[in-house]
């Protein structure tokens, strides 16, 4: 990409009394310094939104099939139509701060998730929390989509990545600690604490997000308008390298949504474990992602994007193999899945960041409707496996082994077709 594609604006978090209308000012150049501190902790806290609506309950799947009287797959289909609302929103979010601006929409995002996490709390059916889950999913997307569009705002294709890194990395931390989080409230007060939780945790971030953020988007008076939005899917969508990077990306991703929306079904309905030891062992994958991430933000920029993600597609075939061989030799303990998705979280770690990045500096003036058509097909993706999950769980974990090793393999194929 040259020089005369990149943005020369950066983030007014350098004047923190700027006003939020103010454009960021000319940075006179490609290479920027590192934002503050707490510029990266408050973008970390965007992105952990929308991942802690997703793995926070998790461990409360088969005591709310039981309490709300319907089967494991009803329940399952929350996580389903929360995938499938987190992809549709993006579509949306993305082209729409492309023309207005990214502090307005994500100050938006925040408080329809705190709506949407209040509703689920209060659900007196699985119907009604069904639609919370829509609500929630619509408002949590937006810090998805909109911390890497504010972070392409800032930085070049390759600063990118390593941004993107170190966010993702930090933004790890919280879908960690998120499943013990939600195992224990699952046992002192039952499944309704969890979407407490998380409408605290939306409230509290939207209050720092409308304190710190100052508009980023340096074309925001100059992006098409929502009139003229087909016209940039359109060349996203022509484009092999955007497709490319997107389905690299959401073919992994696809990987480890499907053992997110099974593996709670395996380790406590088929092994016999609870909620709270689920919760424990799911942080060696979030801790396997910060890794990968961390390598990411490291190295991104000294070894090249394309290695990373190699190197990650390869990671994610061998963990998909070794759940195999474990599971297929008799082993049936918890670290059978977890210690091969361990390596596969590394493997997200490395893919993911630089296709992200990538997928966003196709056309960089749309960067929030590239990142949100990326981010709706990698969420899509899962919520088309989730279902699947859900319809095939019965005794036994191979159809949840089947399909994370098509997802890993069908990654290498497309790194290896579309990826240059």
């Amino acid at each position: 990409m040259s020089n005369e594609e990149q943005p020369t604006a950066t983030s007014s978090f350098t004047s923190p009394s700027a006003p939020a209308s103010t454009p960021p000012p000319s940075a006179g150049g490609n290479v920027r310094q590192p934002p503050p501190r707490h510029f990266l902790l408050m973008l970390v806290a965007v992105a952990a939104v929308s991942p802690l609506g997703i793995n926070l309950y998790l461990p409360s799947l088969p005591s709310m099939s039981r309490v709300l009287g319907v089967d494991f797959a009803a329940v399952q289909f929350t996580l389903s139509v929360y995938l499938a609302a987190v992809a549709a929103g993006q579509l949306v979010i993305g082209p729409i701060s492309d023309r207005y601006g990214r502090r307005p929409v994500l100050l938006g995002g925040l408080a329809l998730f705190v709506l949407g996490s209040v509703i689920c709390m209060l659900a007196p059916d699985i119907g009604v929390l069904a639609a919370g889950r829509v609500v929630q999913a619509m408002g949590g997307c937006a810090g998805i989509a909109l911390s890497r569009a504010i972070v392409r705002d800032l930085y070049d294709r390759s600063q990118a990545a390593s941004m993107i890194g170190y966010v993702t990395m930090g933004m790890a931390v919280a879908p960690m600690v998120a499943p013990t989080i939600g195992g224990l409230l699952e046992a002192a007060y039952g499944w309704r604490a969890a979407f407490a939780f998380l409408a605290l945790f939306g409230a509290a971030t939207l209050a720092v997000t409308y304190l710190r953020l100052h508009e980023t988007n340096p074309w925001k008076d100059k992006a098409p308008g929502l009139a003229e939005l087909g016209r940039a899917y359109r060349v996203l969508v022509r484009s092999r390298a955007f497709w490319g990077y997107a389905l690299t990306a959401a073919f992994t991703a696809a990987a480890f949504y499907s053992f997110v929306a099974g593996g709670s079904y395996v380790i406590i309905n088929q092994m016999g474990r609870t909620p709270v030891e689920y919760g424990m062992y799911f942080a060696m994958v979030s801790l396997g992602y910060i890794m990968g991430n961390f390598c990411s933000g490291r190295y991104a920029m000294r070894v090249g994007s394309l290695r990373l993600i190699g190197l990650g597609g390869l990671l994610a075939v061998l963990a998909a193999l070794a759940m195999a061989v474990l599971y297929g030799a008799g082993v049936v303990h918890p670290l059978t899945m977890f210690a091969p998705m361990f390596l596969l979280a590394v493997g997200n770690g490395l893919v993911l960041p630089s296709c992200i990045a990538g997928a966003v500096s196709v056309k960089p003036e749309v960067a929030g409707a590239a990142s949100g058509l990326a981010g709706s097909i990698q969420i899509g993706f899962g919520a088309v496996v989730a279902p699947l999950i859900g319809a095939l769980l019965q005794d036994t974990a191979w159809p949840l082994i089947a399909v994370v090793g098509v997802c890993a393999a069908a990654c290498m194929l497309t790194l290896r077709t579309l990826v240059r």
